[in-house]
């Protein structure tokens, strides 16, 4: 063994006071998972939600994009000031209208404002972040003042439920928030050693940009009460968002315009071929949400709806579809073929589903061998895959290196630059998510993350045979897990905390409900 056990063992005893931070804020966001009494874990949230931002300040404290805070301080306190204040009124509204939180997340979920952070720029998900931390401070009243009286029709359950309601229900749910809060606290442990990449610590944006207010995001929904009206509600708000960016997707492509990402525009210039991304930085980001909005919306088509409403959907499915092709996301088409697969084998006999996927895996073989120049084969699997052949196999060895410990939480893309001095740092973040894991943080990392996927997706599957609404986010659970295989982002990705809040909550609903009321229970033709 080399003396990095002995440099690993003085960065995590004596490393600057931001590591010590995200261990701390780590523990807050496990403990907000975890402790089921009201008031502590209602602290550990607000806690969380205070020192995210303080750790992030303190990362690029001396960055250009501050100058207007060390110029004009007062200026700043006064912006802060108001920021603050409107925070509180949208909570104050969210006290008053519970159902909001999940509706203002799910149409917040998508968007994303370009932000300096150090010396690179990050699309950050800011209208998602205002939202949790409006949902956790309405939450937190709630809790120290008592439920507020709650109007008839209100379609949705108490925000203090979310803050209040610690790790419950069967013993795969419980499971599902203890592997996870297992996981948040063992990346910032494992972040403590990681080697910095531009003089940015990616772990500790990777924490106060995703993992904390992520996690908040998860405990807040995963108190909610979904009703059908609120599923129905955030599901056509889905469907309404991904229609609204395809159109924009084919304004793309009929006037070859890109909006955002100027790689992606170059490109373009340099294929024979046009990819469209509409209000999201990377195609294959854009192919991700239309796939799983596809998956969330076809289970309408497979139970019994009014005809009117399957053909709506019809519809809606042919328009997402077709920017889907637009986007040449593989990952994606791949990810719903996945999804849909699931989907037919809850509602169906798995074997059925089965068949159905031979069939449809033979065609795409048929295609692949009668034209591989048509999907790129005719490079080798480096150049099909864009490079990221070249990537796993250089993730599995740094894993080879050390596949204890691993590098530290965020640290793939400095030391596979470090290792692979003639790339371009451009390929050189990993698109595989267990091969990631197992770079950075190793076995002890990769075994925690495979445990969680596991009791995740047994949590959803378990009991969802004839209910819709589970089904549907069982299976797009499952294709977006597909997804990260090919195209990394899972625990950085909203759309699973969402899809996992939405889904352990309606299981935990499923696992209280009385004896002999049946598969679907209470959630029998949501969509």
């Amino acid at each position: 063994m080399d003396d990095s056990v002995l440099v690993i063992a003085f960065a995590a005893l004596t490393g600057p006071l931001p590591k010590v931070g995200v261990v701390v804020v780590a523990g807050l966001a496990a403990a907000a998972l975890l402790v089921r009494a009201p008031r502590p874990r209602a602290a550990a949230m607000l806690g969380a939600l205070i020192l995210a931002p303080v750790l992030l300040l303190s990362d690029i404290w001396t960055s250009p994009q501050l100058r207007l805070v060390h110029r004009h301080p007062l200026v700043a306190a006064v912006g802060a000031a108001v920021l603050v204040a409107v925070l509180l009124v949208v909570a104050a509204i969210i006290r008053r209208r519970p159902w909001l939180v999940a509706v203002l997340a799910v149409l917040a979920l998508p968007f994303r404002v370009p932000i300096e952070s150090g010396p690179t720029t990050s699309n950050l998900l800011v209208p998602l972040y205002f939202v949790v931390a409006a949902g956790v401070l309405a939450g937190i009243y709630g809790v120290w003042r008592g439920p507020a009286a709650r109007a008839p029709d209100r379609p949705g359950g108490d925000p203090a439920a979310g803050v209040a309601a610690g790790a419950r229900g069967g013993d795969l749910i419980v499971w599902v928030d203890r592997l996870l809060a297992l996981y948040i606290v063992l990346y910032a442990l494992q972040g403590t050693y990681a080697r910095a990449f531009d003089g940015r610590d990616l772990a500790l944006q990777n924490m106060v940009f995703f993992y904390v207010p992520f996690a908040l995001l998860y405990a807040l929904l995963r108190g909610i009460d979904w009703t059908p009206r609120l599923i129905r509600d955030c599901l056509r708000v889905t469907v309404a968002l991904a229609l609204l960016f395809s159109l924009i997707g084919f304004f793309e492509y009929a006037t070859k315009t890109i909006i955002l990402n100027p790689k992606l525009v170059v490109a373009n210039d340099l294929h024979t071929y046009f990819t469209v991304n509409s209000v999201f930085f990377d195609p294959d980001i854009f192919g991700r949400y239309l796939a799983l909005v596809m998956v969330l919306a076809a289970v309408t088509l497979i139970y019994e709806r009014p005809q009117r409403e399957q053909v709506a959907v019809t519809i809606a499915l042919a328009i997402l579809w077709a920017c889907l092709v637009l986007t040449l996301s593989r990952s994606s088409l791949g990810a719903l073929l996945v999804g849909l697969a699931v989907l037919a084998a809850l509602r169906w006999k798995p074997s059925r589903a089965l068949v159905l996927a031979v069939v449809v895996v033979g065609l795409g073989a048929l295609a692949i061998v009668a034209s591989p120049k048509t999907f790129g084969l005719n490079q080798g699997l480096n150049g099909a895959s864009s490079g990221r052949g070249g990537l796993v196999s250089g993730g599995l060895s740094l894993f080879g290196d050390r596949p204890v410990w691993g590098y530290g939480s965020g640290s793939f893309v400095p030391e596979y630059v470090a290792h692979h001095r003639h790339g371009a740092s451009s390929l050189a973040a990993s698109h595989t998510i267990p091969i990631t894991i197992a770079a950075e943080q190793g076995l002890i990392g990769l075994l925690a993350y495979a445990a969680f996927v596991l009791a995740a997706i047994a949590a959803l599957v378990r009991g969802a045979r004839g209910d819709p609404a589970r089904s549907a986010v069982a299976a797009a659970f499952v294709a977006l897990v597909f997804h990260t295989m090919l195209y990394a982002d899972f625990l950085e990705d909203p759309t699973t905390w969402v899809l996992l809040g939405v889904g352990v909550a309606l299981a935990a609903a499923w696992q209280r409900r009385p004896a002999g009321t049946g598969t679907a229970g209470s959630y029998s033709g949501v969509v």
